[in-house]
């Protein structure tokens, strides 16, 4: 959760990049350097991870290129298969048609309950229309019941601390892994008053009535 959101939790489990236990845990799991320099499993396949994001995101594309960097740090071949947006939202994601990795956004707001892309309902299957966000397929329990009573839940030290405990799991858990909060930039024309941004999923313009031209 965001650092600006009242309800972001400090004590949590952290992952930090570490090439050399990463390089021990793949020795152990017999993966080891084979030709070419890419690791290879004891019937000699490659560990080769297929990486897709939005075709054209400049932006994706970079942060693609430093993964990439980080994975062959420790032998890891990563293959780019990106795809246009209406392809990668429409059909691999919301079709959970990704094998290995794959690099998006998700858009939150203060407090906003992530049912859609943590709850085991939401996972989509033909069963639900491919219904919800959920494309890792996690399914936890727990988590299905802390999401059901942040959503009953009035009283705020209460909620808190069911806010807190999503976020414990979620960072042990580690359905997917978040990389950084994006900011989304407001623009526009000196000459425009009254506009003022909502902070939440809302449109700017939901309150276009106190639009002005500025005298």
């Amino acid at each position: 959760m965001s650092p600006l959101d009242p309800m972001q939790a400090e004590d949590l489990s952290r992952w930090p990049y570490d090439p050399e236990c990463a390089n021990s845990l793949l020795d152990e799991a017999t993966w080891r350097p084979g030709p070419g320099g890419f690791r290879r499993n004891a019937r000699g396949e490659p560990l080769r991870l297929d990486f897709q994001t939005t075709a054209g995101d400049r932006s994706r594309e970079l942060v693609q290129q430093v993964l990439q960097g980080m994975r062959r740090a420790v032998r890891v071949e990563v293959v780019f298969r990106n795809e246009p947006p209406r392809v990668l939202f429409g059909e691999t994601l919301a079709k959970r048609r990704f094998t290995d990795m794959t690099l998006f956004a998700w858009i939150s707001s203060p407090e906003n309950v992530p049912r859609s892309i943590l709850r085991s309902a939401e996972v989509p299957r033909p069963e639900n229309g491919w219904a919800g966000q959920n494309y890792t397929g996690f399914a936890h329990p727990r988590v299905d019941a802390v999401l059901d009573a942040i959503e009953r839940e009035l009283d705020e030290e209460r909620r808190l601390r069911l806010w807190h405990e999503l976020q414990a799991i979620y960072a042990e858990e580690l359905p997917a892994l978040p990389l950084y909060f994006r900011v989304d930039a407001h623009v526009w024309p000196r000459w425009l008053d009254g506009v003022e941004p909502t902070g939440h999923l809302a449109p700017t313009t939901l309150w276009v009535e106190r639009w002005r031209v500025a005298p």
